[in-house]
């Protein structure tokens, strides 16, 4: 099986999906800003809130969610891809140790292990370990969020000790917000950010992981 062939599929799909679904939803925004139709006749309103407030907090969030989920599927798509690996490669793990990998992260943990019997390891490998097991911290904060009342989900105290300028940040909020304003207040942790850009930058780091171990665990039979 051609295991690269089938993950760089999904990244070019994922790829897709963002830019085709985040059209209609920037252009709502941006009619709203610009006061463009079919925004340009706002209803008499004495509350002094700018019109159409709501319909762009809803476009706003839409991308927000987007960005978020196109990180859940590089996630999924990743571990699958390695996943795929360890079944054909025979890596067998003893009961919970594999649990327990995946706690020490994914690049000291994880992929270490699971890349020890293969005699593979990670020392020069060119992507940015960092930032694909913050598509992993990322990932678990959008499925597991701690509140009801609202949409955004912050980036966790612990996720915030080991990655104090987490990668997905928004430009605002990573100029408005230090390590030290964050220090024991959580609440005020950056959102988990994910536009076009640092989405795209993921994917590159992913493929880039991909291409330099594909030919490495190819050579192990």
């Amino acid at each position: 099986m051609d295991v690269a062939y089938f993950f760089g599929e999904r990244m070019r799909f994922i790829r897709f999906y963002h830019q085709e679904a985040a059209g209609p939803f920037a252009r709502m925004r941006k009619a709203i800003e610009d006061g463009t139709p079919p925004f340009d006749d706002p209803p008499y309103s004495e509350d002094g809130e700018p019109p159409f407030m709501a319909e762009w907090s809803d476009a706003d969030t839409a991308l927000v969610v987007l960005g978020r989920s196109c990180l859940s599927m590089l996630a999924a798509s990743l571990k699958l891809y390695l996943d795929t690996w360890e079944s054909m490669r025979c890596v067998t793990w003893a009961q919970g140790e594999k649990k327990r990998a995946w706690d020490r992260g994914f690049a000291d943990g994880y992929l270490t292990e699971m890349l020890g019997p293969l005699g593979i390891s990670l020392e020069g490998c060119p992507a940015d370990l960092a930032v694909l097991e913050q598509v992993f911290l990322g990932r678990n904060r959008d499925q597991h969020p701690d509140s009801i009342h609202s949409i955004r989900v912050n980036h966790s105290k612990k996720d915030r000790a080991k990655y104090p300028q987490p990668f997905f940040a928004s430009e605002h909020e990573r100029r408005m917000i230090t390590e030290s304003d964050l220090a024991g207040v959580s609440w005020l942790s950056p959102a988990v950010h994910v536009d076009e850009e640092l989405l795209r930058r993921a994917i590159s780091e992913a493929a880039t992981l991909v291409d330099w171990l594909e030919p490495q665990v190819m050579r192990r039979r």
